[in-house]
Parts: structure tokens; C-alpha cells; sequence
């Protein structure tokens, strides 16, 4: 066992709870000694309750009880989750009103499995913003920098800090046109969103309801698989068959289409030739890659820039007037056509977002932090939009030697598919250590 066993995946982590070669009590310790303030990934940071939570998993554990995959593991919550005891705040100034504070079956769940909440994580107020950006809360610090204080990415913008920094293996997002994608391109880590529908989103705070999804952030995609397996429910109770299933994924079994050129152009400097580096290396190893037109592609970015119907929706929870239904109509047209191009190639790829993740005070001004926004979530609104599931691993690093995202998706309903090429990718170029390296700013 390596000598710190946070630097081990998560399924090494099941193994090693089961034959008794480690405590959660132990690993969790050992997570909470890496908490970094001056990250400032959570909203709540609870090291007591995670102790407890940790306490009562290695109590199973002794008396042969074996809850779920993730019994065990320190997991960090997105602001957004409703979690017992806890109040939620969703980004804003106060908490959501008590009708709203249901936990919902995802917190339920991992409640079941005994996985150990270690915290709730910061979110851009209302989940409304790609940055990372809170001026009530204050923004979470990207890891990557040790001089300026850039955005993590958003709008889980503490789950991919608290990742980097060691507190959590496993981290809870949500995605509404990139919120899950973002910040874990932006911070080097995984983030994997699910299809529409596939995972229940009840309480969990809505920004959309057409359009959100509930996602995860993981260190490696091999984590993301594990954490998958164990957290979907077609999969629950037979996790470790799907997760055998993925890793048997071969060069040859799948083909990758380039995205629309929308998807490739005007990106920040060192950001494509990352990705295309990891694709000719995927090429070299005999990974088929081929031009794929999903000119939906263009309309979504277009309804991104006239708001979709997120703002029309997040507008109707917040003031009771009736959200855009002919641009829902136009988003179902979309769908149906976008979903019919992944016959002739398994995913389709593109960088996960086209800028360097902007200094905090490059976006403090209003007239500045639109258009990053906008080009923030440009790459991955599609994904929402056209009802996609997608997954960004890291890539390399940009010019200014920040983290660079490989978007990977897949039609919808296809998770299986898509977490067994990302595995595959992951085995030829290597996982965000070995191509990233480790953050300017390391935990105590």
C-alpha cells in the first residue's frame, strides 16, 4: 500500500477497507489534515461529523457489514444538495426556503452506503455562472496558481478545489450547460455529466429544470468509473461487474469524432495543441479518429448567448412567471437530430473549455465577466442542450500552465459506452498526474 492512501484509487481503497489494511477513521484523518483555507473550497467544512461519519462506517466494517462501493470515502457536496441537518444556501446570501430542504435520494444514498460527507462545497449563486464567481461567499482559489488568484471554474466551483487539495476522493456536482465539465477541466480533475434524467434531481436546488443534471467529480476517470458503478442505479448491487466491463475497453473498439470547428476555435493559447497532442498520441495507438459534423452544435451556442431557458426558468422559480416554451420545443428539435450523429462514430471530442481560467479580478466588472462566461460555458453547453452525456478528462497544460480538459460525449443513455472509451483514453495518455504534474498550491 502506498504510504499515503490518498493517493490511492478508489477501488484500491475498497480493497484495502475489506481486508482490514485500512480504517476509514485512518483515511479520513488523513484527509482532514489536508485542508487548505486558503483554497476556500467549503461552504461547510465539518472535520467532527466526518470523523463520526467515518467511525460508524469502520464499525460496519468490524462487524462484516458491507453497505455499498463507498462506504468509507470522503465525498464533498455541492452547496446545492440538500443534506439532513444541514441548511442549503445555494450560493445566495441566505438559505432556501425549509419547503425546499428535502434531502433527495443521491444524498440518501450514499447516506445508506456510509460514505463520509466531508463537507458542502461553494457554488456560484444559484448554480447561474461558469466562472466559479460569489461575491456573498467569496470564490474558491484554483490550485494551479500560487500567484494570482484565478476562478476555479463553475458553478461547482469548490468540487474541484477540494479534490486537488487531498479533503475529498469524490466530489458531488451539478451540470446545467457545463457546471460539473468547468471546473474540473479548470482544476485538472475528471468530471463526468450524466444524461438527462438518468440520475434523479430531487433535492437538488433547480436552475433549469429542462436542462439540469447531476454529475460527479473525481482525481482519474478509472475513479469516475468506480464512482459511477456505484452511485447509478441500474448498476448498484453489480458494481464491480460494470467496472470489469469498462476496463476491457480496447484502441480498437471505438471510433472518435473531432467536434464541429465551433468547438476548436478561438481558444486560448496552448489549449488546442493539448488536445490534439492526447489525440495523435491516441491515434499512434491505433484509436480511429475521424471528422464528425453536430452542426446542432452552433444552435446551442447560439441559445446559450440568448439565455437558453435557463434564465427563463431559474426567472419563473424565482418570480412565478412562465419560462420560454418555444425555446424548449427548438431544444427537443435538437436533440432528436444531434442523437442520430453518433451512428457512424461512438463519441465526439473537443477541447472541454476554450480559456485560461481568468484572474478574479480580470472578471470583478460586469462588462468583463460576460463575455469569459459566455466562452466559459461555450464548449459544454451543447452537451445539455442537445441531451448528451459527457465526460472532460485532463489533458495537458496551456501556455500559461493551467489545465487543459479532452471533452469526450456520448448519445444520451450512453454512460456505459462513454466511461469505457474515457478508461481506455486514460490507459494510452495517463491520468492528470502524469500528464499535469501536481498544483502550485499543495495542502499543509
Amino acid at each position: 500500500m502506498a504510504n499515503n492512501p490518498l493517493h490511492l484509487s478508489l477501488f484500491e481503497l475498497y480493497t484495502a477497507f475489506r481486508s482490514g489494511r485500512l480504517t476509514a477513521g485512518g483515511l479520513t484523518e488523513q484527509a482532514i489534515e489536508q485542508h487548505h483555507t486558503r483554497l476556500g473550497a467549503y461552504k461547510y467544512w465539518q472535520p467532527q461529523d466526518a470523523r463520526n461519519a467515518a467511525a460508524r462506517a469502520d464499525t460496519s466494517f468490524s462487524a462484516g457489514e458491507d453497505h455499498g462501493p463507498l462506504q468509507g470515502i470522503p465525498v464533498s457536496v455541492k452547496d446545492l444538495y440538500n443534506v439532513d441537518g444541514l441548511q442549503t444556501f445555494a450560493g445566495s446570501p441566505v438559505s432556501i426556503p425549509d419547503s425546499m430542504m428535502t434531502q433527495g435520494p443521491v444524498i440518501t444514498d450514499l447516506n445508506r452506503q456510509q460514505a463520509v460527507f466531508i463537507g458542502k462545497t461553494h457554488t456560484v449563486e444559484f448554480a447561474y455562472g461558469g466562472l466559479g464567481v460569489n461575491s456573498h461567499w467569496g470564490t474558491p482559489r484554483n490550485p494551479w496558481d500560487s500567484t494570482e488568484h484565478r476562478v476555479p471554474g463553475g458553478s461547482s466551483s469548490g468540487a474541484g478545489v477540494s479534490l486537488q487539495e487531498g479533503t475529498a476522493l469524490l466530489a458531488l456536482g451539478s451540470d446545467t450547460a457545463g457546471s460539473v465539465r468547468i471546473p474540473a477541466s479548470m482544476t485538472g480533475n475528471v468530471g463526468l455529466k450524466t444524461s438527462f434524467g438518468r440520475w434523479s434531481l430531487e433535492g437538488i436546488f433547480p436552475l433549469s429544470p429542462t436542462l439540469d443534471t447531476a454529475g460527479i467529480l473525481t482525481r482519474t476517470v478509472a475513479d469516475a468509473v468506480f464512482g459511477f458503478a456505484a452511485m447509478d442505479p441500474e448498476h448498484q448491487g453489480r458494481a464491480l461487474e460494470f467496472i470489469d466491463q469498462a476496463s476491457h475497453c480496447t484502441t480498437s473498439d471505438f471510433v472518435i469524432g473531432r467536434g464541429e470547428s465551433a468547438l476548436w476555435e478561438e481558444c486560448d493559447p496552448g489549449i488546442v495543441e493539448s488536445v490534439e497532442t492526447a489525440l495523435n498520441e491516441l491515434s499512434q495507438k491505433g484509436v480511429r479518429i475521424t471528422d464528425a459534423r453536430l452542426p446542432e452544435v452552433s444552435a446551442a451556442i447560439d441559445l446559450l448567448k440568448a439565455g437558453n431557458v435557463t434564465a427563463a426558468e431559474i426567472h419563473e422559480l424565482l418570480s412565478s412567471e412562465m419560462p420560454e416554451w418555444k425555446r424548449r420545443r427548438h431544444i427537443n428539435q435538437l436533440q432528436l437530430s444531434a442523437n442520430a450523429r453518433f451512428e457512424s462514430t461512438d463519441v465526439i471530442v473537443s477541447p472541454t473549455v476554450p480559456i485560461t481560467p481568468p484572474r478574479l479580478d480580470d472578471v470583478q466588472q460586469v462588462d468583463r465577466y460576460g463575455p469569459l462566461n459566455l466562452m466559459s460555458l461555450r464548449n459544454t453547453c451543447s452537451g445539455n442542450t442537445l441531451g448528451l452525456c459527457a465526460l472532460t478528462l485532463p489533458v495537458g497544460l496551456d501556455n500559461a500552465g493551467l489545465p487543459v480538459g479532452l471533452q469526450v460525449m456520448a448519445h444520451h443513455g450512453a454512460e456505459e459506452k462513454l466511461l469505457a472509451i474515457a478508461l481506455c483514453i486514460e490507459k494510452v495518455i495517463g491520468t492528470s498526474k502524469d500528464r499535469l504534474g501536481t498544483p502550485a498550491i499543495s495542502p499543509p
